[in-house]
C-alpha cells in the first residue's frame, strides 16, 4: 500500500485505487481509455486528466517551437526530454497507486471532472 495524503484519502478510496491502478497507468498511453473502461473510478479519471493535460501541453509546445525558427528548433529536443520525463512520472504514479499531480502542469487545469 502507498501512503496517501489526508485530502487524497477523502476523495480516493483505497478500493478504487487498487482496482484501477492498471487503467490509471494505461491512461498515459491513451488518455480516454479509463473513461471508457471504468468511468466511475475517480482515481482513473484523475490520471486520465493528468494525461490529457500532458498531451495538450506536448502538442501546443511542439507547435510553438516548430514555428519559432532556429531557437525553437534547438529547444525542441530539450522540450521532448521534459515531456518524456513527465510521461514516465505519470506512468509510475498511475501504476503505483499514487494520487500526485504532474510537476509544473498537473495543477493548472482540471478538464475531466
Amino acid at each position: 500500500m502507498t501512503m496517501q495524503s489526508t485530502q487524497a484519502e477523502d476523495i480516493y478510496t483505497m478500493e478504487d485505487i487498487e482496482n484501477n491502478k492498471t487503467m490509471a497507468g494505461l491512461a498515459y498511453l491513451l488518455f480516454f481509455l479509463p473513461l471508457i473502461v471504468c468511468p466511475e473510478s475517480r482515481y482513473a479519471k484523475f490520471h486520465a486528466n493528468q494525461s490529457l493535460l500532458l498531451t495538450i501541453t506536448a502538442i501546443l509546445g511542439y507547435i510553438v517551437l516548430a514555428i519559432i525558427p532556429i531557437i525553437g528548433w534547438i529547444l525542441m529536443p530539450i522540450f521532448s526530454i521534459g515531456v518524456l520525463i513527465l510521461w514516465i512520472i505519470g506512468l509510475i504514479n498511475g501504476f503505483g497507486g499514487k494520487v500526485k499531480h504532474l510537476p509544473i502542469i498537473g495543477k493548472l487545469f482540471t478538464i475531466l471532472k
